[in-house]
C-alpha cells in the first residue's frame, strides 16, 4: 500500500532517517513535484546522505536548483561526513580492507 508507504518513510524521515529522506523526494519527484523533492534532498544532504548531493547535483547544472542552495547543501553535507570521521572509524575501515592471511 503506497499510502502506508509513505506514510512510515515520513514518520521515519521526520526521525533523522537519510534513506527515507531520500526516498521521499523521489517519490515527490516521480509525482511531478520537483521543488518537495528537491527540499527533502537538501534535507538529506545536510545530513550526510550521498545520493542526495548526487540528485542536487543533476538538477543544479540543469539550473533547477540555485548556486547558493546547492553550496549551502555541500557544505552542510561536508560538515556531517566530517563529524561522523573518527581514528576508531578509520582503523575499523582498514582492517575491513586488509586480506585474509589465515587462510
Amino acid at each position: 500500500d503506497e499510502k502506508k508507504e509513505v506514510y512510515h518513510l515520513e514518520q521515519a524521515a521526520i526521525g533523522g532517517h537519510l534513506d527515507a529522506r531520500f526516498n521521499l523526494g523521489v517519490i515527490e519527484k516521480d509525482e511531478g513535484r520537483l521543488e518537495r523533492a528537491i527540499k527533502h534532498w537538501i534535507i538529506a544532504a545536510t545530513l550526510g546522505d550521498d545520493d542526495a548531493v548526487t540528485c542536487l547535483r543533476e538538477r543544479y547544472v540543469v539550473g533547477l536548483v540555485c548556486k547558493e542552495d546547492f553550496a549551502a547543501a555541500l557544505r552542510a553535507h561536508q560538515a556531517a561526513v566530517d563529524a561522523t570521521k573518527s581514528p576508531q572509524r578509520e582503523v575499523a575501515e582498514a582492517f575491513g580492507r586488509v586480506p585474509n592471511t589465515l587462510e
